[in-house]
This record gives structure tokens, sequence and C-alpha cells, in this order.
């Protein structure tokens, strides 16, 4: 009886390792990890595959920055771009609205000064009825004396010139040859008397000189 006992009570004591430690029911210390089933401590795989995912993320995030970083480099590039080929436009506008104005002043100049030519010519008859009256003193204490010298007066300040002068080197641009005389002691042709005067308004002729032209004998 007391055998059995003694048996029976070996047998509800939970199995010690020598060092004392309780073991599980399956005789493995409790402190160890559970094992899978081909061997491997499950935990440890646990562990391994959250280091693996922490790993992957990093590299996912360390290359996301990267990306985000080239993209930042072409749109920072891409804008300095285009503000170069605003600038440039800019640039062409400007030099274009400036040649535009240039353009619009010199063809304004033009038109002025064409308008006051034709004024002029359609008043030459008077003008020159008012030199041959001079010639022949037939304007001296009259009014039209102060007429005929308010109205060169206001002609000048506009730019007319007379044009066809007696010695002058002929010059068909100015003049208009209405007959040659050949002259000895001449070595160019000259001018030799002004039949009709001419006029100019500034660079444009109004009315080219006829005049009487010495040539050199041959």
């Amino acid at each position: 009886m007391s055998a059995k006992k003694r048996k029976k009570g070996r047998d509800e004591t939970p199995d010690e390792s020598a060092d004392g430690a309780a073991t599980s029911e399956g005789g493995v210390p409790e402190d160890v990890a559970p094992l899978a089933e081909d061997g491997a401590p499950t935990d440890a795989e646990e562990v391994d595959e959250l280091i693996e995912a922490e790993d992957a993320d990093v590299e996912v995030s360390e290359s996301g920055n990267s990306l985000d970083a080239d993209i930042d480099h072409i749109l920072s590039e891409a804008g300095q771009a285009e503000i170069a080929e605003y600038r440039d436009r800019a640039a062409r506008a400007e030099a274009e609205l400036a040649n535009f104005r240039t353009r619009v002043e010199r063809d304004r100049a033009a038109n002025r000064e064409a308008v006051i030519a034709e004024v002029i010519r359609t008043l030459l008859p008077a003008i020159d009825d008012l030199d041959r009256a001079a010639q022949h003193g037939d304007l001296e204490g009259s009014p039209l004396e102060l007429v005929a010298q308010k109205l060169r007066t206001s002609f000048e300040k506009y730019g007319l010139r007379k044009v066809g002068e007696v010695g002058e080197v002929f010059d068909p641009n100015f003049h208009e040859a209405i007959v040659q005389l050949p002259k000895p002691d001449v070595t160019a042709n000259e001018v030799g008397d002004v039949i009709e005067v001419g006029y100019a308004l500034n660079d444009r002729l109004i009315r080219p000189a006829k005049v009487a032209v010495f040539t050199p004998e041959s």
C-alpha cells in the first residue's frame, strides 16, 4: 500500500530538470519558445518577418524620398526654363514695340512732310509771281511786300529752300536742262542761267529748277 502511494506521488509530482526548472506537459521547459511543425521557433520567424518588413518599408520610404527629390528637381528646372522663355518673349515683344514706334514716327514725319510739300506745290505759282514782282521792284512800299516776306519766312521754317543758282554744278536730281551751251572755259557741266527757280523741302524735291547748262567744248 505504501509502495503504491509512493509511486502515485511520483507520477503526480511535476518533473524538474537538474537545475530545478519547471517543464511543460511535453517535457519542454516553459521558458523555451514552442516549435513550429518544421522545428523552427514561431516567435523568431515573426520577428524576422517584422524586421524584413521594416527594412522594406525603409527602402520604399528612401526610394520615395529620392523620387520626390527628383521630381522637385525636374519641376525646378522646368520652372526656370519657363521663366527664361517668358523673359525672352517679353524682351522680343519690347523690341518689336520699340521698332513699331520708330516706324510709326518715321511714317508720321514722312506723311507730314508730304502734306506740307503738296501745299507748297499748289502755292508755287503765286510765289513765282511775287518773286518776279520783287525782281522788278513792284513790291517795294506795297502791302504785298510784307505778305511775300511772311510767306517766305513761314516756308523756310518748314525747311523749304530754293534750288538752282548760276555757277553751281549741274545736278540732274535737282536741275532740268532746258538748253545746253558749249563754253570753252568750263571743265564740267554747270548752271549758266536759271530760267525757273526750283524748290526742295529738306531733301524732298518739290520742283526741279529749269536751267541753261554750260558744257565743255568737245
